[in-house]
């Protein structure tokens, strides 16, 4: 995997490469996808529409029969010669039975889908029919509902079988009553039987899918016919958990996973009948397989037309990089450098022409080391010589310590002693940093030699958390604070002045203070003094007041931060206190 990514990151051309191959293929893959489940969704719409139109057709042939039907059982109840068969006595019936089976047959003669027309007398009369039945139960209402004729016309009943001279039939039947057209009177029942293997046969016709199938069932469930063999008696048979359908025509969506169906449905208006039609989702996939494939080979052309044209373009692109990076590699650093011929005007030639300029630049930079060094090395001699120097001061300062101790000078000898030890430290090998301790000891011998210069004019007292004694500072900051305190505050008030120091920690802060019971500062001119820490560098020379003070800010902005920066607080009459804050971290022990 490391080698992997060694081998991407080392190369500008495989990274765009890759950048642009996933920013292109990521969309044109989710286009593919969306493209896809777009066409899924339109093909099971079509097939939907595609079936309820057949639906629709299949129900109105249904509906064209059933009519007639109707309208033949209306033809047969007012016929005078049916009414006269029914009105006659049962040896004239008989006689006139032959007649009447003629009858029966010329009507039914061209519809092919009635298997037989039977009327069923009142009387004694024997039934009269156009074809010869041997065994049938006709179904009855009436056993259910005695009242049913008399809020209906006619009775649709469910599937059923005959016995006829033509074999065994399963038909579907109307029945309804034979009155007399004068009294009223119930003079018998006409039964008109649908053939369930026309509707059979129209049904499987119907082409609603390659796996589907229809069914015709009545209110109760009950189916009458379909396309499927063998007939189920009950739709619950098949669709078990089929919930109630609503009035008109629609679609639902039964069951999950493979067993997933549309069912499509069609009331019709002529009895209360519905047609069902049922497509399994496996054929919406087997049209889907299709669309997949075609999607696939459309994406896959582009996917590699894609591919050529990224990797031809970017070799195109970062032709001029690879050069411009074997030249670099090819240039020694121990030479002149070499300059680029600029050969474009886009991002690349202004990448050359700034390589040019940095050329140029690094070259003029080289020159000026070179010379910086030479002055350094002289420097470092004339400083080398400049050392023996503070020996010397050393040496001196010890001699006249001795000579004035000989002569018993101790004042003398003392502000000797520590104007040698100031020195010493304030010079201190070239270092910038010292101890909290080595710093409270300089200020000590800088107030040992300003007491004995200024006689009864001052105190100082010092007040040290030992625990900053080991903590490491910027040297030479208490000091000008502790000057600017004697000269501009005690040495302008009559009688003696007291300054103390404080040192402590405070959070993650080194907090120290100069304070001074001194002639204070007026608000006008501490306003001027605080301004002036804060000017910029090259205005700082023109005015030599309070020059420590800005030495002292200055080096703790330059080595502490913004908010390392001395705090300036004054009363007239009442002193002045000056305070700085050093962050503590592991770099500060000693």
């Amino acid at each position: 995997m490391d080698g992997m990514n060694g081998w991407f990151r080392r190369s500008l051309k495989r990274k765009i490469t890759f950048l642009l191959l996933i920013s292109i293929l990521l969309p044109l893959l989710s286009l593919g996808l969306f493209s896809y489940f777009i066409a899924s969704d339109i093909t099971e719409k079509k097939q939907k529409e595609s079936g309820m139109s057949i639906m629709k057709q299949m129900a109105s042939n249904l509906e064209f029969i059933m009519r007639d039907i109707e309208n033949s059982s209306l033809f047969l109840i007012g016929n005078k010669d049916v009414q006269l068969y029914l009105n006659v006595s049962e040896e004239e019936a008989n006689m006139r039975q032959n007649r009447m089976t003629e009858f029966l047959s010329n009507l039914m003669y061209s519809k092919n889908y009635i298997s037989d027309i039977t009327i069923y007398p009142a009387s004694e009369a024997l039934p009269v029919s156009n074809t010869t039945i041997f065994k049938v139960s006709v179904p009855d209402i009436t056993i259910h509902d005695p009242d049913y004729f008399a809020n209906h016309p006619y009775w649709w009943t469910s599937l059923y079988p005959i016995h006829t001279a033509a074999g065994k039939k399963n038909i579907i039947s109307l029945i309804r009553p034979i009155r007399n057209v004068n009294s009223f009177k119930n003079l018998g029942k006409l039964v008109i039987s649908l053939d369930e293997r026309v509707v059979e046969n129209t049904l499987k016709k119907s082409g609603i899918g390659a796996n589907g199938f229809m069914l015709l069932i009545d209110g109760k469930g009950n189916v009458l016919s379909g396309s499927m063999s063998p007939l189920p008696n009950n739709i619950a048979n098949i669709l078990p958990e089929l919930s109630r359908l609503e009035e008109g025509a629609g679609s639902v969506n039964y069951g999950i996973g493979r067993d997933k169906k549309t069912v499509l449905y069609r009331k019709l208006s002529e009895a209360d009948w519905t047609l069902i039609g049922v497509i399994p989702f496996a054929d919406y996939k087997a049209q889907n397989r299709y669309v997949l494939t075609l999607t696939a080979a459309a994406v896959g052309v582009s996917l590699l037309a894609i591919v050529v044209l990224v990797v031809f373009f970017v070799q195109r692109l970062t032709r001029p990089l690879r050069m411009l990076t074997n030249f670099l590699n090819k240039t020694d650093p121990e030479e002149p450098m070499r300059m680029y011929p600029v050969e474009s005007m886009d991002e690349v030639g202004q990448l050359v022409r700034s390589y040019n300029r940095l050329s140029v630049k690094i070259e003029a930079l080289t020159d000026q080391v070179k010379r910086n060094e030479a002055i350094r090395t002289e420097a470092d001699m004339q400083a080398l010589q400049a050392q023996i120097n503070p020996h010397f001061l050393y040496n001196t300062l010890s001699s006249i310590h001795w000579m004035a101790l000989m002569s018993k000078d101790h004042q003398t000898a003392d502000m000797v002693g520590n104007l040698s030890d100031f020195l010493r430290f304030s010079l201190n090998k070239g270092a910038q940093f010292t101890s909290v301790e080595q710093e409270i000891a300089h200020v000590r011998h800088y107030a040992n030699i300003q007491a004995i210069r200024y006689p009864d004019q001052f105190d100082i007292e010092f007040a040290i958390d030992p625990q900053l004694y080991r903590k490491k500072i910027l040297k030479l900051l208490l000091q000008p604070l502790i000057e600017n305190s004697l000269v501009h505050g005690l040495l302008k008030k009559p009688g003696r002045g007291e300054i103390s120091v404080y040192a402590n920690l405070q959070a993650s802060s080194m907090v120290f203070t100069v304070e001074d019971l001194g002639a204070g500062i007026e608000p006008d001119k501490l306003a001027l003094i605080l301004a002036r820490l804060s000017e910029p560098e090259d205005t700082r020379g023109e005015s030599k007041d309070h020059y420590g003070l800005r030495n002292v800010h200055l080096r703790l902005l330059l080595h502490y931060g913004a908010e390392a920066g001395l705090k300036i607080e004054s009363t007239v009459g009442v002193g002045t206190k000056i305070s700085f804050a050093l962050p503590v971290t592991e770099d500060s022990m000693l």
